[in-house]
């Protein structure tokens, strides 16, 4: 049997991962028939006799290729050959291989990759028809909620109403750093309930460099520059939803540090009256003295529409991020 695994999101697909790995050790109790084969390490030769020779335990056998795409890399890797030609080579070496085993009775192949696909591959073709698949989208909106509210359950853990938008506010939906953040705050909690308050003092914010130099373009009412930023986040491959909240998120703890400024509190009561993390009050201290306080009640109220037309379908979320940055 064939099983494709694939997509951005490798904590899951590593979870399961270890999951086929872990119910094939129950049920094979020696091992010996489970091998690993990646990148550099991979050789399609080697493959084929570990699949031809016969378990001396008479135990069906797991191989895991992981990474295929990086094969090629590995191939052309000092060669004189055209690189295109030996990309040819190797994909069709795999492809003829795995279509002479896909129905194998005493061997199970999983098919691990990490890297983007080429859809139009032959080999990618070949896979998503014969075999297994399951691809492992990046989680958003409700589902990324859900994945860390059963997290917390997971480590026994209780939280305040607020503190799942929080953490992913702070950290987005990077899983493998949402699950260190989320062991962090129940070992400091001790079987407490988690507050929000407690996101401040042990979570340091994901807010890319780009985001406070496109509010520093915003103060400086470089339009242009602000667009420039933004659109080379997106063009990473940035979630435009997460962009436009962290934005949103800048913007309110602006308006927190302007209104203590303001009210003459000097820097040290500022940071402990906050109730925002170090970073963030340093961060925002600084850019607040570049825009008056009604500037900034004015760009709020402006992300606070844009926000309710995304949310109620009017305009996508990229097109929220262009409007608003065009507007303010």
């Amino acid at each position: 049997m064939l099983i494709f695994l694939y997509g951005q999101d490798t904590y899951r697909m590593h979870e399961k991962l270890n999951e086929i790995i872990e119910n094939y050790r129950k049920a094979h109790k020696s091992g010996l028939s489970l091998k690993y084969f990646e990148e550099e390490k991979f050789n399609l030769n080697e493959i084929t006799n570990e699949v031809q020779t016969v378990s001396m335990f008479e135990e069906k056998k797991l191989i895991i290729l992981k990474n295929l795409s990086a094969v090629t890399r590995a191939a052309v890797k000092g060669g004189k050959e055209d690189s295109s030609s030996l990309t040819t080579q190797v994909d069709d070496g795999l492809l003829e291989f795995l279509k002479k085993i896909k129905n194998s009775e005493d061997t199970n192949i999983v098919i691990y990759e990490e890297n983007k696909i080429k859809a139009t591959s032959p080999l990618v073709k070949f896979l998503k028809n014969n075999a297994k698949t399951q691809e492992f989208s990046m989680l958003e909106g409700e589902k990324l909620k859900n994945w860390v509210r059963k997290k917390f359950l997971t480590y026994e853990a209780e939280v305040a109403s607020g503190v799942v938008e929080k953490l992913i506010n702070f950290v987005g939906n990077d899983l493998w750093q949402l699950n260190n953040e989320i062991k962090k705050l129940v070992n400091y909690k001790l079987r407490r309930v988690v507050e929000e308050k407690d996101i401040d003092l042990l979570v340091k914010p994901k807010i890319e460099s780009d985001i406070f130099k496109t509010i520093d373009a915003i103060a400086q009412k470089n339009k242009k520059q602000a667009l420039t930023f933004l659109h080379k986040h997106l063009e990473k491959g940035d979630n435009p939803l997460y962009l436009f909240s962290m934005i949103n998120y800048q913007f309110r703890n602006l308006l927190i540090i302007k209104d203590l400024i303001e009210r003459n509190r000097p820097y040290y009561a500022i940071l402990k009256t906050a109730n925002l993390h170090p970073f963030v009050v340093k961060k925002s201290y600084e850019q607040a003295g570049k825009f008056s306080f009604p500037e900034l009640k004015k760009i709020y109220q402006k992300i606070f529409q844009v926000d309710l037309a995304i949310k109620t379908g009017k305009i996508n979320s990229e097109t929220g991020l262009d409007l608003l940055l065009s507007e303010i």
